[in-house]
């Protein structure tokens, strides 16, 4: 089974092309959607959050996400704690998913795919890039937060000339027609690279 990375900056567009991936019948894992999955269902992982954060870190059996999101953005060693704490599982999960998938190849879509080394359990990386301006953009639009908060966000991220050095492949998503094209093209790559 061939693993395919998928990453980009926030606010690239990481969701859209994973969809159009997801139109042409192949399996993505979407983890950061599995992290908070499984950040309600796992038990171990409840237990270890609420040790490094306190009692707070729940509220009524439910991830209290601004209480974190604001210890995390005035202290970012605790980022790295939580990643310590969610990635390993999310990672084993994965692995689970993958094995039960029935297709030459899957898509792993990671916002921090270098920045957690996962990339190095890839075959193939994809990053996907958009003009930072159109990211700010999109952004504000979409969640109703700052440009001071997503530049903070973005300053724990490998900037895109980074992250395109280590990437097999590079989509440019500016406009969505030509951003499907680019998928398709290197979806045919991939599966000639399968077989």
């Amino acid at each position: 089974m061939t693993v395919v990375g998928l990453t980009g900056g926030i606010g690239s567009g990481k969701t859209t092309v994973a969809k159009a991936f997801m139109a042409l019948d192949v399996p993505v894992y979407i983890a950061d959607d599995e992290a908070k999955k499984l950040m309600h269902k796992s038990k171990i992982i409840k237990r270890k959050l609420i040790q490094l954060f306190g009692d707070k870190a729940y509220l009524n059996n439910v991830l209290n996400k601004p209480f974190i999101a604001n210890i995390i953005f005035n202290d970012n060693s605790y980022l790295e704690k939580m990643n310590a704490i969610v990635h390993p599982r999310v990672a084993k999960h994965f692995t689970k998913w993958a094995l039960k998938q029935d297709a030459p190849y899957v898509i792993k879509e990671v916002a921090i795919l270098f920045e957690n080394g996962g990339h190095k359990h890839c075959d193939l990386v994809i990053t996907v890039t958009a003009p930072l301006e159109l990211r700010f953009e999109r952004l504000l639009k979409r969640d109703n937060t700052t440009k001071d908060k997503i530049k903070a966000i973005m300053k724990n991220q490998w900037s895109d000339e980074e992250k395109v050095k280590h990437s097999d492949f590079v989509i440019r998503n500016i406009l969505l027609e030509d951003t499907e094209k680019q998928v398709l093209k290197i979806h045919e790559q991939i599966l000639k690279k399968c077989k």
